[in-house]
């Protein structure tokens, strides 16, 4: 029995030395490859960061071309119809949604759907005042009626949401 003894008492404590040196090196790595990865995505918000501001100054140069007022003053042209108007003020809204639609990569989900829900807003209000207006009447007649409609609502749907996207800004920062 002493050389069972003898055994064990070199054995327990090289064991209890081991696990130690093991659980303590475990560890230590662990908080390496933590460190590690904060740095990468440190690195990468560098990268990433101005990118993203850029496609929230994009996007909101979008909303602003597409804003009513905006829109009216840059498309309006003098002899033109309502139907005229009314199809190159939705051209000229598809197209530019179509150069900005890369940057809803770079966007939350939620900027986006405001976005999104901001066009189709502001068409559903075009086609609107388009249904009331003759076809063949001058284009101020549709310009007023779009305008008179985004008044009525208080606020236009372009401004709701560059708020939304300011305010996400300001949580970034």
């Amino acid at each position: 029995m002493s050389i069972f003894t003898e055994i064990l008492k070199y054995t327990i404590p090289a064991l209890i030395v081991f696990l130690t040196a093991y659980l303590l090196i475990r560890k230590f790595l662990e908080n390496e490859q933590k460190i590690r990865k904060i740095n990468l995505m440190m690195k990468n918000d560098q990268f990433i960061l101005p990118v993203r501001l850029q496609a929230y100054e994009r996007l909101v140069l979008f909303l602003e071309r597409i804003s009513p007022e905006s829109l009216i003053m840059r498309v309006n042209r003098q002899g033109m119809t309502s139907k005229q108007l009314h199809t190159e003020l939705l051209a000229v809204i598809r197209a530019e949604f179509e150069h900005n639609l890369t940057q809803q990569i770079y966007v939350s989900k939620e900027s986006w759907e405001i976005i999104k829900n901001a066009r189709s807003s502001l068409i559903n209000i075009i086609n609107k005042s388009a249904k009331s207006i003759e076809p063949d009447a001058p284009s101020i007649k549709l310009s007023q009626e779009i305008l008179e409609e985004i008044i009525d609502k208080d606020v236009s749907p372009t401004d709701i949401a560059i708020d939304f996207i300011k305010k996400e800004l300001k949580e970034i920062f």
